[in-house]
């Protein structure tokens, strides 16, 4: 998965960071489905004591906290957790594009860098259906390459479309703006 939800510099972990630093669990509490509050809760307690008997206990506890909440977090989308990942991680064109749209309250950058995305792609897929079309009366193969790449160009431009009004979690459930 793209988003970087289990890496130790994405939003689950820094939340969670922040949330021992400052002392007030509430702030990684929203990184996790309502029922897996009471385990955050007691991690978050469990970690706080540990944390104060020595730098080497307060890493494994820090390390143990994160752990935790990036499990629960990734239980709530449904996803397995695999453990958590270095910072740094390639996340992709998007992912940096939609953070700063975010921070900065201006969705313009991302609908430029989508539209580009899409763009470019749609333009690559034409241009592969008008190619297969100028030889498809050249025999029955040429024929099916032609169909192959104009449903293919349809399918995917569809399968786009249900992307896009899509839950990002995959409940199954369409949401329109």
């Amino acid at each position: 998965m793209p988003p970087h939800c289990d890496a130790l510099d994405g939003p689950v972990v820094v939340a969670a960071r922040r949330a021992l630093e400052s002392e007030h669990v509430t702030i990684v509490l929203p990184y996790v489905p309502l029922d897996a509050e009471i385990e955050i809760e007691e991690a978050f307690a469990s970690t706080l004591r540990a944390r104060t008997q020595g730098p080497e206990a307060r890493a494994v506890a820090d390390r143990w906290f994160f752990e935790t909440v990036v499990r629960c977090h990734r239980a709530g989308e449904g996803a397995p957790f695999t453990g958590l990942k270095p910072a740094g991680l390639d996340t992709g064109p998007v992912i940096p594009v939609a953070e700063r749209a975010i921070i900065d309250e201006d969705p313009q950058p991302l609908v430029d860098l989508l539209r580009q995305i899409v763009g470019e792609e749609i333009g690559q897929r034409f241009e592969r259906m008008l190619d297969a079309k100028a030889k498809a009366d050249r025999d029955g193969q040429h024929a099916r390459d032609y169909v192959s790449a104009m449903l293919g160009l349809q399918v995917w431009a569809h399968k786009l479309a249900s992307v896009a009004h899509a839950d990002p979690h995959g409940d199954g459930h369409e949401h329109h703006g």
